[in-house]
């Protein structure tokens, strides 16, 4: 499960050579820096609404296709030798003024977001800005238009993975390509990425946080059947084992703060300087935190039948939606602007729309809405895909499925 608990002591985790933001052993988040301001953030996922409105699903028969001409462009750029590396021990941004920027120019005509018919100059200029940031955007980074060292990794892929990449993951599309249903919910988990469907059209998407390496969120294809609004979340043991337990070792006033009570097998309430902290006798407990702006799955829970007890839910902590990494759950999947996700879900319902959503949550009543008509979710794990628009999309291998030749199709583990 995802916890949204903010907590003391920072940490810092690498991907890629790259600090970040990072949760605990639980997915409680440490830190709320991402290097990146609301603003910005808001302002990115704008952008990528407005250059992505027009693309089709990444599930469906015109992916399968575009990605078909991808391969083709990616083995012509491996037959020419494809793109040097690029070693630099600095952000490289408007302005600068190196011979490293001809290097980066180079790489980016390669690859083709850059016109090869611009000079190769030492000067960081406009054009590389935008140049930078396309590569930026079909990488799903964060697209602030400069060579940092997330950008600069992604460039130094090279072809030959990037072309594998492809063909793994046209064999997962192939697989996923059929009739999803009119209506449906998909979530790349390597992407972190949501998209709402309907009718073939993307109707909405989503940044979503998915689960770190060592707790991996699921491949699952099920139906979501309800919306629980202003929810209790009820801590799985391993979380009270692992994270909660050490955590009261150190501040005993955790749980009061964070407004998580413990109840005994027969409902009774306890009291947490009755339990040993210095044992695991509070595994054997229910730990249930009330609902609120400290909950940790926030305002909202998506459910859907699956073996893994995983779901979507909100989450009070917004600031790493506008991170690079977003791999910071226990296997839920966190949903940026959740609202309007369940607005949308609960619309065949006839009597939400996105005002009835608002004001049910801000209501702080615990209701639970049924959908009339169960909308299917698949989460999948696609890492490359093209688009009609010529666009190649790459995304991090971050549970190392490509390389290890796992296909990794959402169903298979429902």
């Amino acid at each position: 499960m995802a916890l949204g608990l903010a907590l003391a002591g920072a940490g810092l985790i690498s991907f890629h050579g790259v600090s970040s933001a990072r949760d605990d052993a639980s997915g409680v988040v440490i830190d709320y820096s991402t290097g990146n301001s609301r603003a910005q953030y808001e302002e990115t996922s704008r952008e990528l609404e407005a250059r992505l409105a027009s693309t089709p699903p990444v599930l469906s028969q015109q992916t399968v296709y575009f990605t078909q001409i991808a391969i083709q462009k990616y083995e012509k750029i491996a037959a020419q030798g494809g793109w040097e590396q690029i070693r630099t021990g600095d952000i490289l941004r408007l302005g600068a003024n190196t011979p490293v920027v001809a290097q980066i120019r180079k790489r980016l005509m390669v690859s083709g977001d850059l016109d090869p018919g611009y000079s190769l100059s030492h000067v960081f200029d406009a054009t590389l800005q935008t140049a930078v940031r396309n590569f930026q955007l079909r990488h799903g980074l964060f697209t602030d238009g400069a060579v940092g060292r997330e950008t600069l990794a992604a460039m130094n892929v090279p072809v030959q993975e990037r072309l594998q990449q492809l063909r793994t993951n046209l064999v997962r599309l192939t697989a996923m390509g059929g009739d999803l249903g009119q209506r449906y919910v998909m979530v790349n988990i390597p992407g972190a990425e949501i998209e709402a469907v309907e009718n073939n059209a993307v109707v909405s998407r989503h940044t979503a946080i998915v689960g770190k390496i060592d707790r991996p969120s699921p491949l699952v294809s099920s139906k979501i059947s309800q919306i629980n609004f202003n929810p209790f979340w009820h801590a799985p043991k391993s979380i009270v084992q692992k994270d909660i337990i050490p955590r009261m070792r150190e501040d005993p006033e955790y749980l009061t703060r964070y407004h998580i009570r413990i109840y005994d097998q027969r409902g009774n309430e306890i009291d947490p300087k009755m339990v040993n902290w210095q044992s695991d006798e509070a595994v054997d407990y229910l730990l249930r935190q009330d609902p609120g702006d400290k909950n940790s799955m926030g305002s909202i829970r998506i459910n859907f039948a699956n073996k893994h007890s995983v779901y979507l839910h909100d989450t009070p902590q917004q600031s790493l939606f506008g991170s690079n990494y977003r791999f910071h759950s226990s296997g839920c999947v966190r949903v940026h602007d959740v609202r309007k996700l369940v607005a949308w879900l609960l619309q065949p319902n006839g009597n939400y729309d996105q005002a009835t959503v608002d004001a049910t949550i801000a209501s702080g009543e615990r209701i639970d809405a049924n959908l009339s008509s169960p909308t299917p979710i698949y989460m999948t794990y696609i890492t490359a895909w093209g688009t009609p628009d010529g666009i190649v999309h790459f995304r991090p291998d971050v549970y190392n499925r490509d390389a290890a030749g796992d296909l990794a199709i959402a169903g298979q583990d429902s």
